[in-house]
C-alpha cells in the first residue's frame, strides 16, 4: 500500500529527473541525433523501460505515481488499472498493487487467434479505468489504447505516465479532445534543470538540448534538411 506522506509535486519532479539521470536512462547527443519513431531527429532520448532493473528507484517512482494519481484524480477514482503493451505493463502492475485494484493490459492490436481480444484480464462494463504507460510524447499513442478500453463498456478518462515530454503544445488538446487527462511525474524541462545542477553533460550539449526543447519542430526541420 502507498505511504501517506509524500513530497510536493515540484520535489517529486526533481527527484524523478535525478533518478532517471542516475541510472543513465537519459541520453543527450546533439552531434549525432537519435531518430524517433516518427522518423524525425532528436538530441534527446529517454529509456524508462530501464527502471524495472532498479528496485529501489522503481519502487519510489511507483509510490510517486500512485500518490500523484490520488492527489489529482481522487482516492477512490478507479476500479481497474490497465497497462499499455508493452512498456506500460510492469508499471501498471506495480501501481495496481499499491492501489489494491485489479490490473489488466491492452494490446496494440488483436492477437489474431483465440478470442482475438485487445484486453487481457478482467475488465467489465462501467469500470473506471486508469491507463498507465511509461511515457508520452504528443499523446497520440494513448488514444488507441483508450478506445479499446472504452469498447468494453468501461470508462477511461485518465492516463498516468512517469515521463511526459512537455514540449509539444498540441498534446493537451489531443488528449482533451479525447476526454483524457494526463498525470505525470516529470518532463524534459525537469531533466534539463537537474542535468545542469549535477553537471551530468557538457554545457554545450545542454545548450543545444534547450534549443531543441524550446522549439522542437524548427530544430527537427533544420536537421532533417541537413
Amino acid at each position: 500500500m502507498v505511504p501517506t506522506s509524500f513530497p510536493p509535486k515540484e520535489e517529486i519532479a526533481r527527484l524523478t529527473a535525478r533518478m532517471l539521470l542516475e541510472i543513465e536512462a537519459v541520453h543527450f547527443n546533439a552531434d549525432e541525433p537519435f531518430t524517433l519513431a516518427s522518423g524525425l531527429p532528436s538530441p534527446t532520448y529517454i529509456d524508462c523501460r530501464k527502471l524495472i532493473s532498479f528496485p529501489r528507484i522503481r519502487s519510489t517512482l511507483m509510490d510517486f505515481l500512485a500518490v500523484t494519481v490520488m492527489r489529482e484524480a481522487g482516492f477512490e477514482a478507479f476500479d481497474n488499472i490497465a497497462g499499455g503493451e508493452t512498456a506500460g505493463i510492469p508499471f501498471a502492475a506495480m501501481v495496481a498493487e499499491r492501489l489494491a485494484l485489479p490490473m489488466t493490459y491492452v494490446r496494440k492490436k488483436p492477437k489474431g487467434y483465440g478470442r482475438n481480444s485487445r484486453i487481457e484480464g478482467a475488465m467489465t462494463e462501467g469500470q473506471r479505468v486508469l491507463l498507465v504507460e511509461d511515457l508520452t510524447t504528443d499523446g497520440g499513442s494513448k488514444l488507441s489504447f483508450v478506445d479499446a478500453i472504452r469498447e468494453t463498456g468501461a470508462t477511461c478518462g485518465h492516463t498516468a505516465v512517469i515521463f511526459y515530454y512537455g514540449i509539444f503544445p498540441e498534446t493537451v488538446k489531443v488528449l482533451g479532445d479525447h476526454s483524457l487527462r494526463l498525470h505525470h511525474l516529470c518532463t524534459w524541462w525537469d531533466v534539463l534543470a537537474e542535468a545542469r545542477e549535477s553537471e551530468a553533460f557538457p554545457a554545450a550539449t545542454l545548450r543545444e538540448v534547450e534549443t531543441f526543447l524550446t522549439d522542437p519542430r524548427t530544430w527537427q526541420a533544420a536537421r532533417a534538411k541537413s
